[in-house]
């Protein structure tokens, strides 16, 4: 054997999420960022939404008043709307959604790629709003595709609609690409399409799609004194 001393190997790294934030800022102060391919993958989809070009009520001026220079929904990367669900990744159902026309939002729903987001902006998405005992109003697009932000109002202003892209910018920083906490988008019983309802004679078939939404239970009721 040679009586050369072996050169000691440098101690590893410690990767980008092994380290407290105090470290990783006191390092950013000295010019050095850390990160992982996880955060770096979601700090790029985070500020590049893009929303589809569409609208359904009043609630659409409010969301067209957003992408205005006053409010200037091009901070937070998102005022790139797309005419074609197949370049969107966002959808803002903003206003009203009769029985009429959910059958094409929930097809333009399946025509959108993942990862795919909804905002049900406005009393009408949510819930129908106003006109909730509307026979020709559908009580909340949540029936049929699943919602991630919900923006009360009627009609929310700009600044609420804001809010709630940055409460979903939140939500997909993080995301995670593996574990339990993976994003829904990756999980294998996630389903990107759901069933377009059809007309039928006195209500849309089916009226509600079932692995989207499920009654609330009923509140229980203590009996009279």
């Amino acid at each position: 054997m040679s009586d050369i001393p072996s050169t000691p190997l440098p101690a590893p790294f410690p990767a980008a999420g092994n380290i407290t934030d105090a470290e990783r800022e006191e390092l950013r102060r000295h010019g050095i960022l850390l990160t992982s391919l996880e955060e770096l993958y979601n700090w790029g989809r985070t500020h590049s939404i893009w929303p589809l070009q569409f609208g359904l009520a009043c609630c659409a001026i409010e969301m067209i008043a957003a992408a205005t220079a006053r409010f200037d929904i091009a901070r937070f990367g998102a005022e790139i709307f797309r005419p074609s669900p197949r370049q969107a990744d966002l959808m803002i159902v903003s206003g009203t959604v009769t029985k009429k026309m959910a059958p094409q939002v929930v097809r333009l729903w399946n025509q959108m790629p993942e990862p795919k987001y909804c905002i049900a902006m406005g009393a009408c998405a949510i819930s129908g709003g106003p006109f909730k005992q509307g026979y020709n109003v559908l009580k909340g697009i949540d029936r049929f595709i699943p919602v991630d932000i919900y923006i009360p109002g009627c009609p929310p202003r700009p600044e609420a609609l804001l809010h709630g892209l940055m409460e979903l910018q939140k939500q997909i920083r993080t995301e995670q690409l593996a574990g339990p906490g993976i994003a829904r988008h990756m999980r294998p019983e996630h389903r990107s399409e759901f069933p377009v309802p059809t007309y039928a004679a006195h209500d849309l078939q089916p009226p509600k799609n079932p692995g989207v939404w499920q009654p609330a239970p009923p509140l229980p009721r203590s009996g009279k004194a």
